[in-house]
């Protein structure tokens, strides 16, 4: 990695700084739905009267009670699922380094607002820490992490910003620190990326495009250790997969020794859940309709979502490998991080459920590829839409008002979304990444592109 200049370092430091004013507005967004006075469980009276009609609901704050997350409960290792779907004993729905979050947040704390303050004093950090990787590498474009809605309206919704940190800080990782031999770049960057994996899942799906790109030399294949004879690294691709597998494995099995049915039960929540109003995807609003079902639980419709959503998933991350492979043939470079935001596309469009905080997973993406920013404002507007009409949608509902104008809001977020995540699947997978403004000692037109740094 080349000795930063201090005009290099003044972009991801303002970057940065813009990003913690922005954090500090959406906790003061979220904590309007908390406060005194509180119940006997140290729940906010005002919580359930404002989550929906102010928009200032969260999953922490939520979660406070029914996970014994307020009783300090470790999580997991007592715990189990019911046959109703109930989580017990501290096992929570999210893998178990979002679950060690959870615990160390409340920590000390009696109520949901220490609990939805101490936990943002936890992730904050990991904002700031995606905010300064992402002006490294991209310059003033990361402004759209550090200042764009989506971290004011999901920075605090639920445990997002140590898992985008994990897969953007594997991508930093092989980005920046060109001098750095290609394998090992790749195993660091694996190990981050099945940290990620511990806390969301959805970064492991980046070891696969990951492997490619060691495997193939880099870019232009010019990485390839002076040891392999031919074309293709195949111990450094191994030693990738290898990283990313002992990682997960290390993470994970003291809890499923210690813990297998609460450890378990963690992932048999996320299967069985159903794609109802709460998942904002297409199916509920696209293919429900076609079943006659109402609230979405109908058995048939249920089944089919639990046996197409999958599979359209694994096409679309095959297809975008493929794809991926095709540039390599054309270029020279199989571009990695290409093809892994269009699998992330793939993911957001056909899974069942897409939450609103999900968004915060693409903007690294959207900041990082070169697209037009005409579609990033369309997509913003359309999240947007979707981030505060579901709460007004929901909260018409239980209150027996008439909900059109906020279903048609919602309807609007979920296809504008939609479409956009189809034309950013393509976009993607043709796109070089967006390079940071070089000094004049660094410039683009005098110095020759180090090996390593674009495209991948």
């Amino acid at each position: 990695m080349r000795t930063p200049t201090r005009a290099n370092l003044w972009t991801p430091l303002v970057v940065t700084l813009v990003c913690g004013l922005t954090l500090a507005l959406g906790y003061l967004n979220k904590a309007r739905c908390s406060g005194v006075p509180y119940d006997s469980q140290g729940r906010s009276l005002v919580f359930d009267r404002l989550k929906d009609s102010s928009v200032c609901y969260s999953d922490i704050q939520f979660l406070w009670l029914g996970r014994s997350i307020n009783d300090h409960v470790f999580p997991y290792l007592s715990g189990g699922i019911t046959d109703s779907g109930g989580l017990t004993g501290g096992t929570v729905e999210y893998p178990v380094l979002s679950g060690l979050l959870m615990w160390l947040g409340a920590i000390g704390a009696h109520t949901d607002a220490e609990f939805l303050l101490q936990s943002a004093l936890i992730l904050a950090p990991f904002a700031l820490a995606t905010a300064w990787m992402l002006g490294r590498m991209s310059g003033w474009a990361a402004l759209l992490w550090s200042a764009g809605p989506p971290l004011v309206l999901y920075a605090f919704h639920n445990w997002e910003l140590p898992v985008v940190a994990a897969a953007t800080a594997g991508i930093f990782v092989v980005v920046a620190f060109d001098r750095v031999p290609l394998r090992t770049r790749g195993v660091l960057a694996a190990v981050l990326l099945a940290v990620g994996f511990c806390f969301k899942i959805y970064p492991g799906i980046f070891v696969l495009p990951l492997i490619a790109f060691v495997l193939t030399g880099g870019v232009g294949g010019r990485e390839l250790p002076a040891s392999v004879p031919g074309r293709y690294d195949v111990k450094g691709a191994l030693a990738v997969a290898g990283a990313a597998v002992a990682t997960t494995v290390a993470i994970n099995l003291p809890f499923a020794i210690l813990g297998w049915d609460g450890w378990l039960a963690s992932f048999t929540f996320q299967s069985d859940r159903q794609a109802d109003v709460t998942t904002n995807s297409v199916w509920f609003w696209g293919i429900r309709p076609l079943f006659d079902s109402v609230e979405g639980t109908d058995s048939d419709y249920a089944r089919f979502v639990s046996l197409a959503s999958p599979l359209l998933v694994l096409a679309s991350f095959a297809l975008a490998l493929w794809f991926g492979w095709r540039r390599y043939r054309r270029d020279g470079t199989y571009a990695w991080v290409a093809v892994s935001g269009a699998m992330l596309c793939g993911f957001l469009l056909l899974h069942k459920v897409h939450s609103p905080q999900y968004t915060l997973w693409l903007i690294p993406f959207l900041v990082l590829l070169r697209v037009p920013w005409t579609l990033v404002a369309g997509y913003l507007l359309a999240d947007l839409s979707m981030g505060i009409g579901v709460f007004r949608y929901f909260a018409a509902l239980s209150a027996g008002e008439d909900a059109s104008t906020e279903e048609l809001a919602v309807q609007f977020g979920v296809w504008g979304r939609a479409v956009l995540l189809v034309v950013f699947y393509v976009l993607f997978l043709r796109a070089d990444l967006r390079r940071r403004r070089n000094t004049e000692d660094d410039s683009p037109e005098t110095t020759a592109v180090p090996v390593g740094t674009s495209p991948v």
